[in-house]
């Protein structure tokens, strides 16, 4: 029988949740200042240039990160594992530096990059590789059980940038450069405090030990084993999603551009909470597997995956409904043309949640070459669907902007993500007709509690829109309560989950 869950919950996976939800309301303050301070032109800039870069430091690292948190979980002391995987992260912030270069250095930069100021790519060169190593340096606080410190630390650089992201607003300095230059003094702040803690629990980085030659190729040979069937898939994701953001910025410029980062940015504060509890799931995944415990896997998988769908799809649905006062309250009228972009991306987050997760027990399981194989077959659907969205119609295409580019996304997310779990249902021994079902009634639900709740608090409003928002949140979360106690399997919870949590709210 499944164990409730407050008794499978531990310490690390509550502190994760409380510290997301405080990491939720800075984000939800800073995308109100930060849309609206760059204008939709530089804001379509720093996300196309900074988005590029994502793709391109993804496709060079060859998915190796998630190898190297596998091994690193399954053996915390291995100091010259660490050592290993930073001589190949300088490895990777050289080969960056090397093609960004180069694409100066032949002009080539003018076609890859269109509009775009030299300095400025530079600078997203820099965004991209900072993000890719505090990623990496935050999965090493997972695999050596820091969770807790490690969230408090992003806590406290959440509330620094803040402070200091309202210090540049005000004073009316906030542009690209000050943009780029902002994110790198966070990316310092939690690289450093990540490294304190670990050095203060005995897991430097920096750990003087000699790496031989033979574990080298070890290390070299487990992480080409692992990643090396997803070589293709890696290239084919990178190329498709490169493609995607070019050929919206060819054809949309920096304003469509910048309407779709938006609804991405909106789209990633809904995935905030779900997202940060991977790590931790991949982390449990690849010690069940370690162990050959099948029941384990299929434990975590039905307490697990459920819950944190509902979750992502509690926001989503009313962040989907609700499109046009969000963006009023982010962005202002500049953004008004985003309203259907942001209302088709907000569902994104709700099927990424489970493609994350589902990846993960891929990985765990060594399932890698299955995992490529759907991942091209996606791929190749989602290139002629981009082109058939965005292209205007001289070139057969509906020229749907930005709109269409979210489109295209939530849609191909939906049926991989489900192909995905129709192919590892069996082998973790879960039923997928189950599981699917469960997708279709919670978005269902969730969307018309969203769409009621939004038809009964707008006339109340009239034309507050920060108080018709509010007050729709407020509603929409006390019918999806009611709806849960009543009903807790259609979330992933049971009778005994529910008794705990009402439990805990009393004591509190």
């Amino acid at each position: 029988m499944r164990q409730p869950l407050a008794d499978s919950f531990n310490k690390r996976y509550l502190y994760k949740l409380s510290a997301n939800f405080v990491g939720l309301l800075i984000g939800l303050i800073s995308q109100m200042i930060i849309p609206r301070g760059l204008g939709p032109g530089a804001y379509g800039d720093f996300n196309y240039l900074t988005g590029f870069f994502s793709q391109l430091i993804s496709f060079l690292e060859l998915n190796t990160s998630t190898g190297y948190f596998t091994m690193l979980s399954k053996d915390p002391r291995d100091s010259q594992l660490v050592r290993f995987y930073m001589f190949f992260c300088v490895l990777v912030c050289l080969a960056v530096l090397f093609i960004t270069g180069a694409s100066h250095m032949t002009s080539l930069y003018v076609y890859i990059w269109p509009g775009q100021r030299i300095s400025y790519i530079y600078l997203a060169a820099a965004f991209g590789l900072f993000t890719w190593v505090t990623q990496i340096f935050n999965q090493m606080a997972d695999a050596y059980g820091l969770t807790v410190a490690a969230e408090k630390v992003k806590v406290f650089q959440r509330a620094f940038g803040l402070c200091l992201l309202v210090l540049i607003f005000i004073s009316g300095r906030l542009n690209l450069f000050s943009f780029f230059l902002y994110h790198y003094a966070l990316f310092i702040f939690l690289l450093a405090g990540t490294i304190f803690i670990m050095k203060g629990s005995g897991y430097s980085p920096y750990k003087k030990m000699a790496l031989t030659p033979a574990h080298a190729r070890l290390y070299a040979g487990e992480l080409f084993s692992y990643s090396h069937p997803l070589f293709i898939s890696a290239l084919a994701g990178v190329l498709s999603n490169i493609f995607d953001i070019w050929l919206l910025q060819v054809f949309g410029g920096s304003v469509e551009q910048g309407f779709f980062g938006l609804s991405t940015q909106i789209g990633a504060l809904c995935f905030l909470f779900t997202g940060a509890m991977t790590p931790l799931l991949m982390r449990e995944f690849s010690i069940v597997h370690t162990q050959n415990n099948p029941e384990r896997m299929k434990e975590l998988f039905e307490r697990y995956i459920p819950l944190l769908f509902s979750i992502a799809a509690f926001f989503s649905c009313f962040v989907s409904i609700n499109a046009d006062k969000i963006i009023h309250i982010f962005g202002g009228a500049q953004y008004g043309a985003a309203y259907y972009a942001v209302a088709v991306m907000a569902f994104y987050p709700v099927h990424q949640t489970y493609g994350q997760l589902v990846a993960s027990a891929y990985f765990a399981m060594g399932k890698t070459a299955l995992y490529r194989n759907i991942g091209v077959a996606m791929t190749a659907v989602g290139v002629p669907v981009t082109f058939f969205l965005i292209a205007p119609q001289k070139y057969f295409g509906v020229g749907a902007g930005a709109m269409g580019l979210a489109l295209k996304m939530v849609v191909v997310n939906v049926i991989s993500v489900n192909v995905l779990l129709y192919y590892i249902a069996k082998p973790v021994g879960i039923s997928y007709m189950r599981y699917l079902g469960h997708q279709g009634l919670c978005i269902v639900f969730m969307a018309l509690t969203a769409v009621v709740t939004a038809l009964i608090v707008n006339p109340l409003a009239k034309d507050n829109i920060v108080m018709g928002f509010l007050s729709s949140g407020v509603v929409y979360t006390l019918a999806t309560c009611v709806f849960v106690l009543r009903v807790p399997f259609a979330v992933g919870l049971n009778k005994e989950d529910i008794q705990k949590i009402l439990k805990i709210l009393r004591l509190h």
